[in-house]
């Protein structure tokens, strides 16, 4: 599985803000903040929404710790998807959020 830390994503959204961010936490981790841009799809129903994702583009998995985006990225990439996971959530983010 591919990874990439908090703070490589902070960089590459400096230079490309439209990069496709996927939030699998739940509902009131996200009120708390979010990634700008970031496509919230809880974990639970990811397996129900995923036919929202584009299998052609490349997608940065993140949740609270990168232990369910870890586990959000096997299931996308055994899926047919281009995932990677950002190690360390969010609790290593020091970027903006919405």
């Amino acid at each position: 599985m591919k990874q990439i830390t908090a703070k490589e994503v902070e960089a590459m959204l400096e230079k490309d803000p439209s990069l496709n961010i996927v939030d699998v936490r739940e509902v009131d981790e996200v009120e708390t903040g979010k990634i700008p841009g970031a496509i919230h799809i809880p974990l639970g129903l990811l397996e129900f929404r995923m036919q929202e994702l584009d299998k052609s583009k490349e997608y940065i998995m993140v949740c609270r710790s990168g232990a369910r985006s870890g586990r959000a990225s096997q299931f996308l990439d055994y899926h047919g998807y281009k995932v990677i996971n950002m190690t360390g959530g969010m609790m290593f983010w020091e970027g903006p959020t919405e």
